[in-house]
């Protein structure tokens, strides 16, 4: 259901989290469909989170998008976990759509490589060419990557950055399950800079569950501020939001 009252925002709201993932993969093929007849090739990055199950799900089995013009790059990356770890987001992604489909390439950042050698190094691919498509989300403290509100910066002049994640940060990945205490959860990662997601073409921002609702509000109805990093979404021109009822309430 698109929820009109939020001017020129493309809010869109869904009585389940199965039918709004469906719904955001529906709309991520289209739009490769649609850029992929002009374009040669196309330059997506994609976040890691159980929140973008169900839409990465729907485009692993996606029979139309031509993968092999697609390069694919990932927004954020703990640093600290051996390189095996359940917990990366690389994994995460390769089990979750890379590996599924043959994709032109797929850029991994590593998190044990040296940290600033590495954000150098992906930051070089990065600028290679313009960033097509964002699959994205947005943390319960209203982060967007690893953005979080002590360290989000809406006029970053660097590409990938080192951060230190914030507790609140910390404390979702435990709620999430994906580590089991808090003294698990890395202190500090990689991450794309808010510039970086906001210059993309194209944004899908897929958010559901309670535990978002405030951050949800927040987005789209307070100040464009760092204390909501992505509140400035906002103001990008095309982005699209993706909620179930738990995430954004009452319709």
């Amino acid at each position: 259901m698109r929820i009109n009252r939020y001017k020129h925002l493309n809010v869109n709201v869904f009585p389940t989290r199965l039918e709004m993932g469906r719904a955001a993969g529906r709309d991520v093929e289209e739009r490769v469909e649609a850029l992929l007849k002009v374009k040669d090739e196309i330059r997506m990055v994609f976040a890691a989170a159980p929140s973008q199950n169900e839409m990465l799900d729907y485009l692993a089995g996606s029979e139309v998008i031509d993968w092999s013009r697609v390069t694919a790059f990932h927004m954020d990356e703990y640093l600290g976990l051996n390189g095996g770890a359940d917990q990366l987001f690389s994994l995460y992604l390769s089990r979750r759509l890379f590996n599924k489909v043959r994709m032109k390439k797929v850029h991994l950042l590593n998190g044990t490589a040296d940290s600033e050698e590495e954000a150098g190094r992906y930051s070089s691919l990065l600028t290679e060419a313009a960033i097509d498509i964002i699959c994205l989300g947005i943390g319960e403290n209203g982060h967007i990557a690893f953005n979080d509100p002590p360290v989000a910066d809406f006029g970053d002049t660097s590409i990938v950055k080192k951060v230190s994640l914030d507790r609140a940060c910390r404390i979702q990945q435990v709620n999430e399950g994906c580590f089991a205490t808090l003294d698990e959860v890395p202190k500090k990662a990689l991450t794309l800079t808010i510039p970086v997601i906001f210059n993309a073409s194209h944004l899908f921002c897929v958010v559901p569950g309670t535990s978002k609702r405030e951050a949800v509000y927040n987005t789209l109805n307070g100040p464009v501020t760092t204390a909501c990093p992505a509140s400035v979404l906002q103001k990008h021109p095309d982005c699209r939001f993706y909620f179930d009822r738990d995430s954004f309430g009452e319709v």
